[in-house]
């Protein structure tokens, strides 16, 4: 039998960052980012790679204002977390993305990553920092 893994969605209206869990499910991996040039087109894009990587659970980014609280930026990726979710039909949970663009901005500072190339991989890297939070959350709970 296959093992399950965890995907992590960095959701953005130009890019989506994925990130992707080993087979053990304890690290988190960047994965790829793809351009979200439709919402169907994208669901159909991550239902894929669910189905294809036997993905059990989807952490998303949620961006909460810096005071906790939801805006419309937050409900909108609930609408579309809740869409991939009936679409899969796997649970969605949503991780506090409030800091995550600038953690893994200097994540690849600290690498020595080239400012052109540092925005082709921030979101994948944003969509690891989102799954490993989440990871580290349920070994806690």
């Amino acid at each position: 039998m296959q093992q399950t893994r965890k995907m992590g969605i960095d959701y953005g209206d130009k890019r989506i960052g994925v990130a992707m869990t080993d087979a053990l499910c304890i690290i988190s991996s960047p994965y790829e980012v793809f351009e979200n040039r439709s919402e169907e087109q994208s669901l159909q894009h991550l239902n894929k790679l669910i189905k294809e990587f036997n993905v059990d659970e989807v952490a998303m980014g949620l961006p909460l204002n810096m005071d906790g609280s939801e805006g419309e930026r937050a409900k909108i990726h609930r609408e579309f977390g809740e869409k991939l979710a009936s679409l899969s039909g796997i649970k969605v949970e949503y991780v506090d993305e409030r800091l995550t663009s600038a953690e893994a901005e200097e994540i690849l500072i600290q690498s020595k990553v080239r400012r052109e190339k540092r925005k082709e991989l921030i979101d994948k890297i944003s969509a690891q920092i989102i799954l490993q939070t989440y990871l580290n959350q349920i070994k806690r709970g």
